[in-house]
């Protein structure tokens, strides 16, 4: 019973919001853990560290649809899922992709994998005391989340994806032009 109140619900907020539901209609494969909200989410601010220990802040993004991906140099789902993220940042450059890694991430660490892996279009961003992740309720990694040009959270995928796949690009190609 509870499933189908479950269902039912999530219907009921889908057709509520018609572009909500044209943005599900796209979901396949990987991208049916993508969680769409009914409404907006406020992140909370924090800041986040570059290679060279310089400060930055994801208000530096502002304007922009972003693709926000928690992860750690430790996690093997992680790692699997970077080549992807590069990949889409790559084929949707009109997007910012911006990992950041949390927790205890050494800055030698992240370079050698971003060589290893061949990624070359993502920049190198820490949350070192998990500060972001913590303030955005992320309790396991990977979580990636869609912010809108405003800063809000409007989707959230728990675990690792196939960022590049044609059916996340479509998503976030509608997500993008407000379908």
């Amino acid at each position: 019973m509870r499933k189908l109140l479950v269902v039912l619900y999530t219907a009921f907020l889908i057709g509520a919001n018609p572009a909500l539901g044209d943005v599900a209609a796209l979901r396949d494969g990987d991208m049916k853990k993508l969680a769409l909200h009914n409404a907006p989410v406020t992140i909370p601010e924090a800041v986040l560290l570059d290679a060279e220990d310089g400060e930055r802040s994801l208000a530096d993004y502002r304007g922009k649809w972003v693709v926000l991906n928690f992860w750690a140099t430790w996690c093997a789902p992680c790692r699997h899922e970077m080549p992807s993220l590069d990949r889409l940042q790559t084929a949707m450059p009109d997007l910012a992709v911006v990992p950041v890694a949390t927790g205890r991430n050494a800055v030698e660490g992240i370079k050698r994998f971003f060589e290893e892996a061949d990624i070359k279009s993502l920049p190198i961003l820490r949350d070192p005391k998990s500060q972001l992740a913590r303030g955005m309720g992320v309790m396991g990694l990977p979580v990636t989340v869609i912010l809108n040009p405003e800063g809000q959270e409007v989707a959230r995928l728990i675990g690792d994806a196939e960022w590049d796949s044609d059916s996340a690009k479509a998503v976030l190609g509608a997500l993008m032009a407000g379908n």
